[in-house]
């Protein structure tokens, strides 16, 4: 394995604390912290929860972009940028890097939310303007989606991540792999705990609306509860806890005949002010392009319509010896939507927790409910666990295709020898170095 470049720069503080600061939170009139967490009204909280689910699209694109280009699910050319085709996939002698775009960006930003997180909850405490009920929804809110952001920067870094970043001055350890999904799943655990006789008082963004006439919001306490236990479900199969699995799934928006694409999504407007989806690009475009692996459509089973997450090209589009006639399609428009969590994913997420407590029919109704809804046929293979873990990887390769879980998975599941590599001496990396800024003294 490759050693990670480390490049040295003098810099006086963590630049993702000096970052994070920087609320981004709309237009709030320029308040300053301090006014947040003197007596904060209402509005002035709901403000912080829009900003915070703003904040959690920001540098969400290029996440994805390279969760899918490590994990062999498509290349992202770049003419300005060549480090995707290089240093992504160990090109040469290329090795990834601690200090630029492709770690920074997202993990500043994800970083960003967390701080906005831990100013909402002192926020809501130090406010006399509001009951404890109204407090426990800002809380759980806060927690939930705190959770969510951290387990975005551990899937990148894997084995090393800060989750204590409450106090600037006083930054908690960088702690493993275990520990930090423990620490997520009791943040997780506090924010439903939190949910518990919570008055929800914010407002949230349609991404959180059902688009079913038949099925419930998600943006209430009771939907609060349920997506806490959908993100909970995934935390704990990461941590291979599958009976706890179970449980959360029974308690989320979970449902093995409710439609896949129900759940929550981050939402995009041209509204002024507001962000675009960029994980979208025009078929056939040149230059800038997002292209589906060149195994995509082979590895595909006959009927899979899954096929439909991509989109044949006029012609071929090629760059540093790699090669692809399929554009990337799940983001349709600037305005498509980008899951969080849906039950598409919470289905597999059952067949994953049945496989793994020998308890197969009920994965495989669970993985039939997946193939028909894709055009295939039940399944036939052999009811062996390792079978019914390749079916279920398989699937959720194609179901979740360009939402960042297939590096994720293979890692989980000691597979990313069998990813492709594309040109001699490509690497496969498994994990991201801890960026330069994280560094003891930096």
């Amino acid at each position: 394995m490759k050693k990670y470049k480390y490049i040295l720069l003098l810099i006086a503080l963590p630049l993702f604390i000096l970052q994070a600061c920087k609320k981004e939170i709309g237009n709030l009139n320029s308040p300053t912290t301090d006014e947040f967490l003197e007596n904060a009204s209402k509005a002035e909280l709901n403000n912080l929860v829009t900003g915070i689910e703003s904040g959690m699209r920001t540098n969400l694109p290029m996440y994805l972009d390279v969760m899918g280009m490590i994990g062999r699910e498509m290349y992202r050319f770049s003419g300005a940028e060549p480090r995707y085709t290089t240093e992504l996939l160990g090109f040469g002698d290329a090795t990834l890097d601690n200090n630029t775009f492709y770690l920074n960006n997202p993990w500043q930003s994800r970083y960003r939310v967390v701080k906005n997180c831990n100013l909402l909850i002192e926020a809501a405490n130090n406010s006399t303007l509001l009951n404890d009920a109204e407090k426990k929804g800002y809380y759980g809110f806060a927690k939930t989606f705190k959770a969510y952001q951290l387990l975005i920067n551990l899937n990148m870094t894997y084995d090393s991540i800060r989750i204590d970043v409450a106090d600037p001055d006083n930054l908690g350890p960088l702690v493993t792999n275990p520990q930090a999904l423990q620490d997520i799943s009791d943040l997780l655990d506090e924010g439903l705990s939190d949910f518990s006789g919570a008055e929800i008082t914010f407002a949230l963004t349609s991404g959180f609306s059902s688009a079913f006439a038949a099925l419930p919001d998600l943006n209430d306490q009771a939907g609060m509860v349920k997506v806490n236990r959908a993100l909970a479900a995934r935390v704990y199969a990461y941590r291979a806890q599958w009976d706890n699995v179970l449980t959360a799934l029974n308690e989320s928006f979970f449902g093995l005949q409710l439609p896949l694409s129900y759940g929550i999504s981050h939402v995009f407007t041209t509204g002024a002010g507001d962000q675009v989806n960029t994980a979208f690009f025009p078929p056939n475009q040149t230059g800038e392009v997002r292209l589906a692996h060149p195994s995509y459509v082979p590895d595909l089973q006959p009927n899979d319509d899954r096929e439909g997450k991509t989109l044949q090209r006029e012609e071929p589009a090629s760059s540093n010896d790699l090669t692809s006639d399929r554009d990337v399609w799940v983001y349709t428009s600037q305005l498509a939507p980008i899951p969080i969590i849906k039950n598409e994913e919470l289905i597999l997420l059952y067949a994953e927790a049945k496989i793994q407590l020998g308890q197969f029919p009920d994965a495989v109704t669970a993985l039939n409910r997946i193939r028909q809804e894709h055009g295939l046929t039940p399944y036939a293979g052999a009811i062996t666990q390792n079978a019914l873990v390749d079916e279920m990887l398989y699937n959720r390769r194609y179901s979740l295709f360009f939402e960042g879980h297939r590096w994720v998975d293979m890692r989980r599941y000691n597979r990313l020898s069998e990813l492709p590599l594309d040109r001699p001496g490509d690497d496969v990396w498994v994990e991201f170095p801890v960026p330069l800024t994280e560094l003891p003294g930096q």
